[in-house]
């Protein structure tokens, strides 16, 4: 990674898994639009954002830690992370705050698979495991950070990266319930604006097939 790059934030993880033209409308042309699922997050992360440190069950609990990881170069501020003492020093163990449930794809859990990253980077020390706090169901799901999340989460920094280096905003790729409950649908237009690509891709197909 340059190192003249910007810093590519956190909560860009979770943007570049749920979509990525989505993720380089907003870190990319600077685009933004609020629906209540957004002000719902922003009211729930108003709590964590007060920071603070204190001891409970055992662990030492942050809230609103800065953190970052060099070589991936990301930057941004976990939620709560709690260090629980073992016999080579305090382990790190990360928790979102999510309005809402859980959700059926993964932009969640890379989101706070990637602030696991960042705390192994400035720890030194493995972080095996986080948890998401979900609002609507007030319960934490635990998130064992394996490879194949490790992989997802890399790729989509990888991928978004590029996005932000090249200066081109990815092309619609639409999915019905996820395009539905994002709040740059009007701004994305998603079905306007993948249909001469589709059309395109099409010719390009029959063409290559003419040529066989």
């Amino acid at each position: 990674m340059p190192a003249e790059s910007e810093p590519i934030p956190l909560s860009a993880v979770q943007h570049a898994v749920y979509c990525q033209r989505q993720a380089a409308l907003i870190h990319l042309e600077r685009l933004w639009a609020d629906n209540r699922f957004t002000a719902e997050g922003d009211v729930l992360h108003a709590v964590a954002d007060k920071g603070g440190s204190r001891r409970g069950r055992g662990a030492r609990r942050v809230m609103s830690l800065p953190i970052g990881s060099a070589r991936l170069n990301l930057v941004g501020v976990a939620d709560l992370v709690e260090f629980t003492p073992g016999p080579d020093g305090e382990r790190a163990f990360p928790v979102e705050y999510k309005r809402g449930r859980p959700k059926l794809h993964r932009a969640d859990e890379a989101q706070l698979c990637a602030q696991a990253l960042c705390l192994e980077e400035m720890t030194g020390r493995p972080v095996p495991e986080g948890a998401l706090y979900y609002a609507q169901t007030k319960r934490r799901v635990a998130v064992p950070f394996d490879t194949g999340l490790r992989a997802l989460t890399e790729a989509a920094i990888a991928d978004l990266a590029a996005a932000l280096a090249s200066g081109v905003t990815p092309p619609p790729t639409p999915h019905r319930a996820r395009c539905k409950a994002c709040s740059l649908h009007d701004l994305c237009r998603p079905e306007t604006v993948a249909r001469p690509v589709l059309a395109w891709r099409d010719r390009m197909i029959a063409r290559s097939l003419e040529g066989l």
